[in-house]
């Protein structure tokens, strides 16, 4: 089962979006070079807690991370923080 399948990006927090990227080596202006549209002003937003990106963006965000990550490493980001 894909992590996407078990975890809701919907409800992943600002802190867990950050350390989802961190562990899975990107930096933000990284990110903003894999995914067409999403910019690093974005990203910032969605870790600080002051803004949403869409449903799917969100999910093809946590796709990327995911690809990176054990799901040992996803569920204790998204459950712990």
């Amino acid at each position: 089962m894909a992590p996407s399948d078990i975890y809701d990006p919907n409800e992943v927090s600002p802190l867990a979006w950050r350390l989802l990227r961190v562990a899975a080596g990107y930096e933000q202006r990284t990110v903003e070079r894999e995914i067409d549209d999403l910019m690093q002003a974005h990203i910032s937003m969605l870790e600080n807690g002051n803004r949403s990106l869409s449903q799917s963006r969100r999910q093809t965000l946590f796709d990327l991370y995911s690809a990176e990550l054990t799901d040992e490493q996803i569920e204790a980001i998204v459950t712990h923080f």
